[in-house]
Formats: C-alpha cells, sequence, structure tokens
C-alpha cells in the first residue's frame, strides 16, 4: 500500500519473475502452451521504474508466459506440465533468437501432459521439489529425469490421482 511504482502494469497483465541482472545475460521465456523463447538481455532497453517494458515473446491467443529462466549454456531446462510430466533440455538445443518472436516448440502440450507450469534451469546434481493441488510434494533428483529434446512430450515425472494438477516446482541446489 505504502510502496512505490515498480512496473506499469497492462489490465489483465501480472508480474511472472523479477531477476537482478548485470546487463548482458540471457533469458528463456516460456508460454504454458509450450513454446519458448531464447534472447538477450542487451535487447531489453534501460527504462524508468514505472514502464510497462518491452515484448519478450509474442503469444497466441489463451497462452500465457509461466516462467523465465537465465540461460545457463552449461545447464539444462526442467520443464514440467500440469498432469506430472515433464523433461530436460539442454539449454544449448534453444538457439538465440531476438526477443518478440513467437518462440520454438519447448515441448508438446496435449491432453495426456497439461499445459506448462512452470520451467527451471538445473544442472545434474541438483534436485526438485514438485507440489500437487492436493498438497502431494515429492524430491526429485535432476539426474533421474530424463534428458531428451526439446521438440518432444516428456516422461511422467509425479504420478498424480484423479483431478489433481502439478502446480508448483522448486529448484534445491546441492550443497558441495
Amino acid at each position: 500500500k505504502g510502496g512505490i511504482i515498480a512496473i506499469s502494469l497492462r489490465e489483465g497483465d501480472e508480474l511472472v519473475k523479477v531477476k537482478l541482472t548485470p546487463g548482458f545475460l540471457n533469458f528463456i521465456l516460456a508460454s504454458h502452451k509450450g513454446k519458448a523463447i531464447k534472447f538477450s538481455e542487451k535487447e531489453v532497453r534501460p527504462m524508468g521504474r514505472n514502464a510497462s517494458g518491452v515484448l519478450g515473446m509474442r503469444l497466441n491467443k489463451g497462452d500465457f508466459i509461466v516462467g523465465m529462466e537465465v540461460a545457463v549454456e552449461q545447464g539444462d531446462l526442467l520443464t514440467l506440465t500440469t498432469n506430472g510430466y515433464g523433461k530436460r533440455s539442454p539449454v544449448s538445443d534453444y538457439r538465440l533468437i531476438g526477443r518478440g518472436g513467437k518462440g520454438v516448440i519447448n515441448i508438446k502440450t496435449n491432453e495426456r501432459n497439461g499445459g506448462v507450469v512452470e520451467i527451471k534451469t538445473v544442472l545434474d546434481h541438483d534436485e526438485v521439489i514438485i507440489m500437487s493441488k492436493q498438497g502431494v510434494i515429492i524430491r526429485v533428483a535432476v539426474k533421474g529425469i530424463s534428458e531428451i529434446s526439446r521438440n518432444t512430450q516428456g516422461v511422467r515425472i509425479m504420478k498424480l490421482k484423479e483431478k489433481d494438477k502439478v502446480t508448483t516446482v522448486a529448484r534445491v541446489i546441492a550443497e558441495d
């Protein structure tokens, strides 16, 4: 209530993620209907704090952004869907294209998979915690999730009860 305006949002828009960056990283944006775009943050010009920003990804009707991650080239992009399916794809499989484009297929979404819930940049020694709408939580080693190309449906990661859906994914960074 007493804060300052950090970004101006249009009606119907919402803020998905915020990252503090040095100004030279690459990012991946992913949509609910299975598209992703990788672009350089150098393409996003600095603006005042009450500006509404620039277009990151052009979306089809009914689609929306589910996540943004730093494109760590030696890592994988973990994509999870509402019905408990997902996969890892090397970040290097996503070509660097200009922001504002339609993107490329990240995962095939359909009745079996459901839509994309979240993306995470992960390394082999990380783990993820996945939570469902009904409160079921599992912890999975990233190594145990299949690494496959981006234009595929993925594999079952979490078995869900009828009418349950995946809601949240958190990365657990391995301790050395």
